[in-house]
């Protein structure tokens, strides 16, 4: 029995010592053929600095139509960017004013890095919020609709409720709610380890090798992935997803009475498609598409479709 004891604390110390040490002896490639995210924007794009507490401001790429009307505010999902909004973007500046701009770790905005910020960090759900509020104010949009898909859909039902005279509605295309909606407190914990955050960037680099849908088109494909062009997007990713916690938004639904779109793909295999019927089943007052052969991202797979549910909407909203 003692020997039996002795055999599987031996096991025990090398499985701890494996844990806790192997991760440091990994090697972690640098980066290559890399460039500054300012070197690959193109008309339309903006750049500002949003003040941030705790930093010198971060460097937000965003789009914006300029135009006059109701302000829409739009806003991607994980390991996306503005360019998701490509098809819809047009059609919404015909209707008053759209902007769009790419979170922080995505796209062409800044990728923070651990140690360059001195209050809370910048990447977490509540700075998410923040950061949209204060976009809002550096454009002087008094309120919007709001515009999300997938975890954007989420981020734009938690502005809603903590900001809810800036929100003049939702669309939320395939939200992710009930599935996807940040990691459990002791995952997030997890994360944040030395360990982990030394092979961290190594698992956002599988993440990016993942396909995007075979119904992009070629030039689809190449703007989704434009973010792993840019310096230090895999620790960005890493520290995205570290900070990702999740947020209660089903105890409370009921207060969010105002205007709601919800349009699904019928073919959604990451937000399943069921989930989004029971969403909007479940919230006050909303209304539900679901659009025919079309995936997770509706806006870009079946725009003409997505672009006539939005249409369709619009004209029952108070005012129209």
């Amino acid at each position: 029995m003692k020997k039996l004891l002795r055999i599987l604390g031996t096991i025990l110390f090398l499985l701890l010592f494996v844990l806790s040490v192997g991760p440091f002896l990994v090697l972690v490639p640098p980066l290559e053929n890399t460039v500054s995210a300012r070197s690959l924007a193109e008309e339309p794009s903006q750049f500002l600095t949003l003040p941030y507490p705790g930093t010198d401001g971060l460097d937000i790429h965003y789009w914006d139509s300029e135009t006059d009307g109701q302000n829409y505010l739009l806003l991607h999902g994980f390991a996306s960017n503005l360019y998701t909004w490509d098809e819809l973007f047009p059609y919404l500046a015909e209707q008053g004013r759209v902007a769009s701009y790419d979170r922080i770790g995505f796209g062409l905005s800044e990728r923070p890095l651990a140690g360059s910020w001195q209050a809370e960090n910048p990447y977490s759900r509540d700075a998410a919020v923040s950061h949209a509020i204060t976009f809002m104010d550096e454009l002087r949009l008094d309120s919007a609709i709001l515009v999300g898909n997938s975890a954007g859909g989420s981020l734009a039902m938690q502005i809603a409720l903590e900001h809810p005279d800036r929100v003049d509605g939702l669309i939320l295309a395939a939200p992710a709610v009930f599935t996807g909606n940040g990691a459990p407190a002791f995952v997030v914990s997890l994360a944040e380890t030395p360990q982990l955050q030394r092979i961290g960037p190594l698992f956002a680099r599988i993440l990016a090798t993942l396909e995007p849908p075979d119904t992009y088109t070629a030039v689809q494909k190449e703007r989704a992935a434009i973010g792993t062009k840019v310096d230090n997007w895999d620790v960005a990713l890493w520290e995205f997803t570290a900070a990702s916690s999740q947020f209660d938004l089903e105890s409370r639904f009921a207060e969010l009475t105002l205007p709601i779109l919800v349009i699904a793909g019928a073919d959604d295999t990451i937000v399943p498609t069921e989930q989004s019927i029971r969403l909007a089943g479940e919230l006050p007052n909303a209304e539900l598409v679901v659009i025919p052969d079309c995936g997770h991202t509706p806006q870009q797979e079946c725009d003409a479709a997505f672009n006539q549910a939005v249409e369709d909407w619009l004209a029952t909203l108070p005012g129209k």
